[in-house]
């Protein structure tokens, strides 16, 4: 239990009704999750709003609500409760303060940017593991630390969520903690009360504009994460990215630059990039990673430079990376000797994305060979990248089938509509539209001959697919795999 006194002077207090001499058992957002002697936080979210939760948190035992709302302050009943000026950005210093922040006894890495954050992150970890450290995982795939394998639905969970997850971890002795941090998390306050030691920028490209509403708004989202890095923190960015000198732009940490294409702290050459994985050139070191594509080589590039930054010898470094393999369903390359054709199943949803993929499979595919993509668009996001997403996958394919993705509460053949306007004119021959995605993987299993390269686009690690608010069972390595064995 925790006194709750010993936190009211950081709530910056409007209006209370308490002098918070009492004890509380835990703090929540989500009103089903809250318990006798809780603190309730009630906010205005995206899609609902928390204060409309009030009256049953109390019935759950809420002893104390925080609320930003003054029409619902005057309504409650016999309860402590606080008016704040923004509820939202002080969960997570309240549930940092419940759990004895304990991001101050750990080690914390954020890697944010549009493509790359799954990756850097999770090979860090794999990294840090490899060196005998006791390492965590926070990323889009999975929450990772010790024996424990948490399965994730965000890219980066609510505040209270983390807090508890950074104190199990720090009970469990884990040292370091690497994690994703999305643009959603940034601007909805989710990171607040994090103590992070050092931030990583991969990149920026066209993303989430149906949440941030322009590209300007989703630049100063992910430079949240670099405005309040502490002095003694460090600020890693890819400068080929023009956006990386904006990231650090106000920042207060110690700034390191890594680059392919211009002088940084940290260089990397590509000596060679063929299907069976990179040769590069780092700090006058050759290394043969297990990865494909340039874009690798920035992931590859960045994970030095932490681990350079965290003092770990170059050596070292570099033995681990070599033995190191991509993120799930990160240009996840599929063989078998039974077929003549190789399969890759990858994220990427993004018109950036799917570009850097199909022109990596390109580059180290054979020549006689086609690429033969398998694409959609998820449902009840941002629609202007659909046709963008579709003009790319037509003009680097030899043929594309366009299919359903997450088609979520739309119709995936509208999607497919949407998608296809991005095609004034095209070849009938090389365009396949079916709707249904095991279907169209099947179809393009049964196109691809000796030495051709599919490449299966959009849902990457997912197990699921999104379609009329359920979730049904869909694998697309699983299925490939199958057809392929």
């Amino acid at each position: 239990m925790k006194l709750l006194k010993d936190i009211t002077e950081d709530l910056k207090i409007v209006k209370s009704n308490s002098d918070f001499n009492f004890n509380i058992n835990g703090c929540a957002i989500d009103s089903r999750k809250v318990q006798k002697d809780f603190v309730f936080i009630a906010y205005k979210g995206y899609a609902v709003d928390g204060h409309s939760f009030i009256e049953s948190a109390i019935e759950k035992g809420a002893v104390c609500i925080v609320l930003d709302n003054k029409e619902y302050y005057e309504l409650l009943p016999n309860v402590a409760y606080v008016l704040v000026e923004d509820a939202k950005s002080i969960v997570g210093e309240l549930a940092s303060w419940f759990y004895d922040k304990p991001t101050l006894q750990l080690t914390v890495v954020g890697v944010t940017g549009t493509n790359g954050k799954t990756s850097v992150s999770t090979l860090l970890f794999e990294m840090f593991q490899n060196l005998g450290y006791k390492a965590g995982l926070i990323s889009t795939i999975s929450c990772r630390y010790g024996d424990e394998i948490i399965p994730s639905s965000l890219t980066t969970p609510d505040p209270v969520t983390l807090q508890a997850l950074f104190k199990h971890m720090v009970d469990e002795e884990v040292t370091h903690v690497f994690m994703e941090v999305s643009s959603h998390a940034l601007d909805q306050g989710r990171v607040n009360g994090i103590d992070f030691d050092i931030a990583v920028f991969t990149n920026l490209t066209h993303d989430h504009l149906d949440y941030h509403g322009d590209f300007k708004s989703y630049i100063y989202a992910k430079k949240i994460l670099f405005d309040r890095l502490k002095p003694s923190g460090l600020a890693l960015v890819n400068i080929d990215d023009r956006n990386g000198k904006v990231m650090v732009q106000n920042t207060k940490a110690s700034i390191k630059e890594y680059a392919l294409k211009r002088p940084a702290d940290y260089k990397a050459k590509i000596i060679s990039n063929e299907i069976s994985g990179l040769h590069l050139e780092i700090d006058n070191a050759e290394v043969f990673l297990q990865m494909v594509g340039g874009f690798n080589a920035y992931n590859a590039l960045s994970v030095y430079g932490v681990c350079d930054s965290l003092d770990i010898e170059r050596d070292e470094i570099l033995r681990v990376l070599s033995g190191l393999k991509t993120a799930e369903g990160r240009l996840d390359i599929i063989r078998s000797e039974k077929v003549g054709y190789t399969s890759v199943v990858d994220y990427a949803h993004t018109p950036d994305a799917l570009e850097k993929v199909l022109d990596t499979i390109t580059k180290v595919k054979s020549r006689n060979g086609k690429l033969i993509c398998v694409v959609g668009a998820g449902g009840d996001r941002d629609k202007t990248k659909r046709p963008k997403m579709a003009r790319v996958a037509y003009d680097l394919s030899d043929i594309v089938l366009f299919t359903s993705d997450n088609p979520r509460s739309e119709d995936p053949e509208e999607i497919i509509n949407d998608m296809l306007r991005g095609l004034d004119l095209f070849d009938e021959k090389r365009v396949i539209r079916i709707s249904n995605r095991k279907e169209a993987i099947k179809m393009a299993a049964m196109l691809a001959g000796q030495d051709d390269v599919i490449l299966i686009a959009g849902k990457g690690h997912e197990k699921y697919q999104e379609i009329k608010g359920q979730r049904f069972p869909f694998d697309d390595k699983k299925i490939i795999s199958a057809l392929m064995h």
